[in-house]
């Protein structure tokens, strides 16, 4: 399964979330991208976020948040080597 553009703008919409509190959410303006707005509603039909222009994220929402930020956590790390082979 290859990532294709709506799954990237969901993924980096979830990304947007502060996971060290269920007390802050996010709001998409009126005059956000396109991308970013459709990503918004199909995260809200998903069940993932509380209102269609963000919102707070809901107990779906938040574990598919984590594993997005997880992720990119983990591309993003330096490699370190192991050099005792």
């Amino acid at each position: 399964m290859n990532y294709h553009a709506e799954l990237v703008a969901e993924l980096n919409l979830l990304n947007q979330f502060d996971l060290s509190t269920t007390q802050t959410g996010i709001k998409i303006h009126h005059d956000a991208s396109p991308e970013v707005i459709a990503a918004a509603q199909r995260l809200f039909d998903k069940g993932l976020i509380s209102q269609v222009d963000g919102g707070y994220l809901t107990d779906l929402g938040h574990q598919a948040a984590e594993y997005s930020q997880s992720l990119v956590s983990i591309l993003t790390s330096p490699v370190a080597l192991d050099t005792t082979c």
